[in-house]
């Protein structure tokens, strides 16, 4: 079976990290295609991608005169390219050296994803070395698994499988006509995970550490619209009703929609009360009452935030003093657990 592998790299005004990007999936052997799609950015993000080519020929950047998301970006990629392995890669973030080929060793997958480091951007240019030698110990990830993972917990701003950027096999995707919603600006990639998932996708992670995540206080993930919010809980409903699930694994769907669906109604009052005043906020609190506890606990939640301890260790965006942290955390013994 082939190993090559299209890299795909939606990028906006990025001209400040996309040549590293672009130069670590080059850098890979096994990157058959770097695709870049410049998504109208205003800066120089398509020059400083060209300056990364190694000439090759492996390199392809396609620019959109306008901005149409990171979900029309990574479908265009995919319509272009031809290799039967698909990569995600953040324009801000990098792959570590040999990453694709651990990934490639493993079998018996439609999805693969390996441990993510979080980091500063102070500490990207060394960090290959710091990095810390977890054994593979892969594991299947479950539709339940995976969506309880994406729904947050006290101390977290979202849950963290979200975060996991898998090579993808192009002819699963196909086979089942998968691909991003263009609609969704938020939770893009959770929708086409789970709507793999719940086609029988066989979705494995691996805890050696590959990718390298830089971490901003102001990322676009972070600064989402409240009607992408309403966006992403109708996509759960979509995925309910286009598939036939065990009732444990609609349940966990439910539980997320729930989430998502809170969280809109809380941030939905905020807007109106920003916008239209109390009396407006207080009137749509009383035309949906089930609207009541989300935003209560949401308030309470805005008002204990600055209580709440960061890890020590975490990057300094997110509350610390500026360490590295991996997604799946490390144990005592050094080994990565499964939590």
């Amino acid at each position: 079976m082939t190993t090559d592998v299209c890299v795909i790299i939606a990028a906006k005004n990025a001209e400040a990290t996309i040549a590293r990007a672009v130069a670590s999936a080059l850098a890979e052997p096994e990157s058959a295609e770097v695709v870049v799609i410049d998504d109208g950015s205003t800066d120089e993000t398509e020059a400083a991608a060209r300056l990364a080519d190694d000439l090759s020929g492996r390199l392809t950047i396609v620019r959109f005169e306008s901005n149409r998301g990171p979900s029309a970006a990574r479908n265009h990629a995919i319509s272009i390219s031809r290799s039967p392995v698909l990569a995600i890669l953040d324009a801000d973030d990098f792959f570590l050296p040999g990453r694709l080929g651990r990934l490639l060793a493993e079998d018996d997958w439609d999805f693969i994803a390996d441990n993510i480091a979080f980091m500063d951007e102070a500490a990207a240019s060394d960090v290959a070395r710091k990095i810390d030698d977890f054994q593979p110990q892969p594991r299947l990830l479950g539709l339940i698994d995976f969506v309880d993972g994406n729904i947050s917990r006290r101390g977290m701003k979202r849950g963290e499988v979200g975060f996991l950027k898998p090579l993808m096999r192009r002819d699963f995707l196909d086979a089942h006509s998968i691909r991003y919603q263009e609609t969704l600006r938020l939770g893009e990639d959770y929708d086409l995970y789970l709507s793999a998932l719940a086609k029988g996708a066989r979705y494995k992670v691996i805890r050696s550490c590959g990718y390298a995540a830089i971490v901003r206080s102001n990322s676009l993930s972070g600064s989402h619209r409240t009607e992408d919010l309403k966006r992403l809980y109708e996509a759960d409903r979509t995925i309910l009703a286009a598939n036939r699930l065990e009732s444990a694994a609609e349940a966990a769907i439910r539980r997320h929609e729930r989430h998502i669906r809170s969280r809109y109604q809380h941030r939905h009052f905020l807007d109106l009360k920003r916008e239209r005043g109390a009396v407006a906020a207080i009137g749509y609190l009383l035309r949906q009452p089930d609207a009541v506890p989300a935003v209560t606990a949401g308030i309470l939640a805005d008002k204990t935030e600055r209580f709440r301890r960061s890890r020590s260790d975490a990057p300094a965006a997110l509350g610390g003093a500026g360490g590295l942290r991996y997604l799946l955390p490390v144990t005592a013994d050094g080994q990565a657990s499964n939590r």
